[in-house]
């Protein structure tokens, strides 16, 4: 064969696909032979394909076998990727005019194969470049947004740096999720990784017998490839950027389309390209032999068709690369797996009469050592005219044994089955058997039959007692209320069908009233005493007339009858379970566990069929756990969070793809071993030459990067050391000039006389109250005085030092008595005084020392000499303390922390009052602020910051309400309100939805899965095409599971509060929240 036969066959091959699947999707049809036959009756013509298809009283046309056998083989040498899905328009198939219809797709198509034979393109490879096209442009319009919609990375390199040997993750560089969790699972192959990073590019690229097109889109694409798994192995950085690689791929194609794709779509394709790469190096190394492709020979393994088309038999052997699974109607993975083995009605395949029936079988020949199935959860929903998620649970093991597949294995494989659909049919039976005894009846009600006998022996049992129906009702109050008159007699009629028990009773001795009283009583109607109840009734059911000897029988028959029906119902439940059993053990046998595939990938996607989030859940041998890769972030899992996310039932998240590796081949997940000295090669032993040095340069890159942010932040160090020593001169020199003053003057010092000194760290804090025209000091100052004057009045020493410890003490007791106290959440005495703040979180005594000391050291009680002299003692012994006495940067820490406290507090008091008012847009940076700072002052101790769990209550309450607001604008369908609605997720919603996620609480978790399910549940609702554009443009930021923060808007700016301020209002705010959703500290 030429090399143009060998392109052109390739081009025809890769056509015929194409057009399989665009008839699949016009027509919603997934049979491929009847698909097949459409092609063939309409030699190509896909409009009267269609047309053959969706013809309601069509008949099928009858084939020949020389024709089935045509439209069935497949060359040797042809790789097929069954199940591939291309990403064709949705056409309309419900409507009326069925000739109009049938024009547009004739143009339609038509036009589709132009482009094909123009180009070479086909619309497979046309959806690949779309999906790309979106990814890069995603990524870059992210450059261009605002600055609440940016993905950024830390400032602080040590946020990126990697931790040790932990695997690397990969950057999201816009809508790439996919393409994470793809090259994830083919990099943890580590036989895979070897030959990716091993791979040396074709020296004579030109004369090889590739086009250009094939060329530009392979090699530089390997090239990109191995320099990312080179930084996966040998970075020092958390996680590395894949965009080159986008690149590549995006050139490769042309579109100006773009759309999010089925993740299945680009992994055929990725194969499709590495395949053609390897084939490209094999070619050249293995002149004059039959090159062998290491991809075929890794990922492609095949299967033998044996077939009956009316009678005749026949087999086909056939290669497959991912092999596709329905989902719908199955529980488990070998049940898809059987049923995919099946097609048509197989009788006869291993019958000896000749029958008209038609059907095959496929039976592996060949196993790949990497096995994946594609899990079909899409289906095009031709009444909607678009496609559809399949939520169903479906259960896979994590060992797969595939001997019951394989052609060996034919004979013995289908006595097991012929075996197993005997016993299903018994099972069936004996379920039926089961279902009449568990739901008894004829009705629309039923009850368990053994219940139901119970109930009858209970009944039957139950003593009547005999009482009047109105004994327990106010006779002057009858039912309705309204009159107090008396019952009326029975009539004659009424009388006469008394049973006679009742009318020889108490009953019939009652009089006529007068005739009087019956001429004055009006007739009302009275629809509930209109006829008259008997006046004997039991409180409860039980028989009339019954003897002991017939009770005594009836309990005999029914104990009898109950225990006959338990019994059967335990031997029904019993023959269930033990052909449950039979079926479950049918291949447990030696003979049929010899070809172990073992569970290495699962794809996971989360959301509807046009959007959502791809990640991966990798098994790693050497840890022997489950690792979580979800775009950057590469966490250790566990097989019970991969059921709950994989298996589907649960959430909008389902495995969509599974990667089995054969067990019996270690050397697919073995590490490489150095030749001369036999030690296991790891991190940048593995890389060859060029590799090693690009891996190099890129973390001295990194490394510069920390060196310059260590000298930043030393630079800044020195900076505030430098500022504080200045400070502590200044102030020295200030309290040396106060005491010299003081000594020489005995004038009283006022306070405009000495000018508050703003640089030095013994000045009073703003929370200690500074000097102000308003009246914010004053709280301090009496409680101060009120200390001052108590030691005066206790003390038998008057002398100002003597005072001023006394004072002290009284005052520390005092705060000492507030930090013991257990208060309600409204009364915070830690905003009240930071000595509060510092016994409860257990400050050095040294650092309460000096606080106290400061607090009277204050020029603000100089008002007589008493407090004056006490003053100028305390800032005498602030003077005298030595610096190895008080560590004055612990004391500066201290003193921090006590403002970062306050400012919590106010961020949190800010947010609570916003989201009284109903503000929540402005509440929203409040609360997540106030949760963020709140949660850095709790990792430190528990005293440090408020109620975690009420803050989180608000803050998710606070988005929820937001993510309502933003739904309702969304249904209104104004261009206005919609704009602001979808400005609202964007901007405020969805960047702060990482920090629900990264914390995996379970209220926040599904608060999360609530506002995704509002918004997806639109996805099958009718609405404008612009609002479907938008929603679709909206989704797959919202869906986004990564749990890489956003940065959005700057901390609001906070009021300043004095100590009393904002104590009365912080207690106005809790008092206000009423039942509050969390116990009180």
């Amino acid at each position: 064969m030429t090399v143009e036969q060998n392109v052109l066959q390739q081009h025809s091959q890769k056509h015929q696909q194409t057009l399989l699947n665009q008839l699949r999707e016009v027509t919603g049809t997934t049979d491929v032979q009847l698909l097949q036959q459409a092609l063939q009756v309409s030699n190509g013509d896909l409009a009267e394909a269609v047309a053959f298809l969706t013809e309601k009283n069509a008949k099928v046309p009858q084939q020949d076998e020389t024709t089935y056998y045509q439209t069935s083989q497949v060359a040797s040498d042809k790789y097929i990727s069954v199940g591939s899905q291309a990403d064709t328009n949705v056409i309309d198939l419900t409507g009326d005019d069925k000739d109009d219809l049938q024009r547009a797709i004739a143009l339609s198509l038509e036009e589709s194969n132009r482009a094909f034979r123009e180009t070479g393109i086909t619309d497979e490879e046309q959806a690949i470049s779309r999906v790309l096209e979106a990814s890069i442009a995603e990524n870059k319009a992210s450059l261009k947004r605002t600055h609440t919609e940016v993905w950024s990375d830390s400032p602080n390199p040590y946020d990126r740096k990697r931790i040790d040997t932990c695997p690397v993750g990969l950057k999201n560089v816009g809508n790439t999720c996919w393409f994470s969790a793809v090259i994830q699972s083919l990099f943890n192959l580590l036989e895979f990784q070897r030959l990716v990073l091993n791979y040396s590019p074709p020296a004579r690229v030109h004369d090889l017998p590739r086009n250009q097109k094939q060329e530009h889109r392979n090699l530089p694409f390997m090239q990109e490839l191995r320099n990312l798994f080179s930084l996966m192995v040998g970075s020092k950085r958390k996680y590395v950027d894949p965009s080159r690689a986008v690149e590549i791929l995006k050139d490769a194609f042309k579109s100006s389309e773009s759309q999010q794709q089925d993740v299945s779509e680009f992994t055929h394709k990725l194969l499709d390209w590495l395949e053609d790469a390897f084939q490209m190096k094999a070619e050249e190394d293995r002149e004059g032999e039959k090159p062998k492709n290491p991809m075929v020979e890794l990922f492609y393994g095949r299967f033998l068709a044996v077939g009956v088309l009316e009678g005749k038999k026949f087999e086909n052997t056939e290669m497959f690369g991912q092999y596709p699974l329905q989902v719908n109607g199955f529980k488990d993975l070998h049940e898809c797996l059987e049923a995919a083995m099946i097609e048509g009605e197989i009788e006869s395949l291993h019958s000896a009469e000749n029958s008209a029936r038609s059907g095959q079988e496929h039976w592996f020949t060949e196993l790949p050592p990497v096995l994946t199935f594609e899990l079909s959860r899409f289906e095009f929903n031709q009444a909607l005219g678009r496609p559809e998620k399949i939520h169903n649970k479906l259960e896979f093991p994590s060992m797969l044994y595939m001997d019951r597949y394989m052609d060996r294995n034919r004979d013995i494989t289908r006595i097991k089955r012929e075996e197993i659909r005997r016993l299903k049919e018994h099972l069936t039976l004996l379920q039926q058997r089961l279902e009449r005894y568990l739901s008894y009846g004829s009705g629309p009600k039923r009850f368990p039959l053994a219940d139901v006998l119970q109930y009858a022996m209970e009944f039957a049992s139950s003593k009547p007692v005999c009482t009047s129906p109105v004994e327990d009702i106010d006779s002057s109050a009858p039912p309705g209320g309204t009159t107090g008159q008396p019952l009326p007699p029975p009539s004659t009629a009424e009388q006469d069908s008394l049973p006679a028990l009742e009318t020889s009773g108490p009953a019939s001795g009652l009089s006529a009233p007068p005739a009087a009283a019956q001429q004055q009583r009006v007739p009302i109607h009275k629809p509930f005493t209109q006829s008259r109840l008997p006046p004997d009734l039991p409180m409860h059911p039980a028989p009339r007339h019954i003897t002991d000897e017939e009770l005594r029988v009836l309990e005999g028959c029914l104990h009898r009858w109950r225990s006959e029906v338990e019994n059967d119902t335990r031997d029904l439940q019993g023959s269930i379970n033990r052909i449950h059993r039979t079926i479950d053990v049918m291949y447990s046998d030696k003979s049929m566990m010899q070809v172990p595939y073992r569970l290495h990938a699962v794809l996971v996607h989360e959301g509807q069929a046009n959007a959502g989030h791809y990640w991966a859940y990798i098994y790693d041998p050497h840890q022997r756990c489950w690792m979580k890769y979800n775009d950057i972030s590469v966490t250790k899992s566990s097989w019970e969070e991969l059921v709950r996310d994989s298996f589907g039932g649960y959430r909008n998240a389902s495995a969509y793809c599974l990667m089995y590796i054969n067990d019996k081949k270690p050397f697919l997940i073995e590490e490489e071993f150095d030749k001369e000295t036999g030690q296991i090669l790891s991190g940048m032993e593995k890389l060859p030459p060029d590799l090693k040095q690009y891996v190099k340069e890129d973390n001295e890159l990194f490394g510069k990067e920390i060196e310059e942010w260590d000298a930043l932040q030393a630079r800044k160090a020195q900076q505030e050391k430098l500022a504080l020593a200045t400070a502590a001169a200044a102030a020295a020199a200030s309290a040396a000039a106060s005491i010299s003053t003081s000594s020489s003057s005995p004038q009283p010092m006022s306070i405009e006389s000495s000018p508050p000194d703003n640089t030095a760290p013994q000045q009073d804090p703003e929370y200690m109250e500074q000097p102000s025209p308003t009246n914010d000091s004053k709280h301090l100052q009496e409680d101060t005085e009120r200390a001052i004057s108590r030691a005066a009045a206790e003390q038998e020493e008057r002398s100002p030092e003597a005072l001023l410890n006394a004072a002290i003490k009284l005052e520390y007791a005092r705060l000492l008595r507030f930090a013991q106290e257990d208060t309600p959440p409204e009364n915070d005495y830690r905003l009240q005084h930071i000595i509060v703040y510092f016994i409860q979180n257990q400050a050095p005594k040294k650092i309460l020392e000096r606080t106290l000391l400061t607090q009277f050291a204050d020029r603000n009680l100089a008002f007589d000499e008493r407090c004056k002299s006490i003053m100028n003692v305390a800032r005498a012994k602030l003077d005298l303390i030595k610096p190895d006495e008080v560590n004055m940067d612990e004391y500066e820490m201290w003193h921090q922390a006590y403002r970062n406290f306050r400012e919590t507090t106010i961020f949190m008091m800010s947010g609570l009052e916003l989201f009284q008012k109903t503000n929540y847009m402005e509440a929203l940076m409040y609360l997540i602020y106030s949760y963020q700072y709140n949660k850095e002052l709790l990792s430190k101790g528990l005293y440090r910051g408020h109620d975690e769990e009420l803050l989180g209550y608000y803050r998710r309450e606070c988005l929820l309400k937001l993510n309502e607001q933003a739904a309702a604008m969304f249904e209104s369908g104004e261009e206005a309100e919609v704009s602001t609605g979808l400005g609202i997720m964007n901007e405020l919603v969805v960047p702060c939805i990482p920090l629900l996620l990264i914390h995996d609480t379970e209220r926040d978790l599904l608060a999360v899965e609530d506002m995704r399910n509002r918004w997806c549940s639109y996805l099958g609702q009718e609405m404008e095409s612009n609002l479907q554009e938008k929603l679709t443009d909206f989704l797959p930021k919202l869906l986004d599971c990564s749990t890489e923060i956003k940065s959005f808007h700057d901390p609001p700016k906070l009021p300043a509060y004095s100590t009393l301020e904002l104590s009365e209002r912080f207690s106005r705010v809790m008092a206000a929240l009423g039942r509050v959703p969390t116990e009180a500290r």
